[in-house]
């Protein structure tokens, strides 16, 4: 039996963070327009194994008067976890956008059930 090498999908992390960025880049416009206070940025991998990406901070919906001035939020795609789960670049790709787009709804303030109801409705949609 052959082991396929999943490392020769590996990429360079500016090539990773290009995909990341046309994620962003290929939300609705709406969603783009309300995505304020958010840094996005690419790690190589988290301490726990099973996270693609990771959203922390104050949910938009949780943010109140008092928080006018505050550190942005943070959204993290673990690039070398995404590359392991994938197995063509064309994968990479499309899950950098279900990563990228799953962590965004948590800073909209959706939760883990509510995220992937909403994740099912938006790849169904999906061309």
């Amino acid at each position: 039996m052959q082991i396929q090498n999943f490392d020769q999908f590996a990429m360079e992390l500016n090539e990773f963070e290009k995909l990341a960025a046309a994620a962003v880049e290929e939300l609705p416009q709406n969603i783009k327009d309300a995505l304020k206070n958010v840094a996005i940025v690419v790690e190589d991998g988290p301490a726990k194994r099973n996270l693609l990406g990771l959203y922390e901070g104050i949910p938009e919906n949780q943010w109140g008067k008092s928080d006018a001035i505050r550190l942005p939020d943070k959204i993290t795609i673990f690039k070398s976890l995404i590359e392991e789960e994938a197995r063509t670049p064309e994968e990479i790709k499309e899950l950098v956008r279900v990563v990228v787009w799953h962590e965004i709804a948590h800073h909209f303030g959706f939760d883990e059930p509510q995220t992937r109801r909403l994740e099912r409705r938006w790849r169904a949609r999906k061309p």
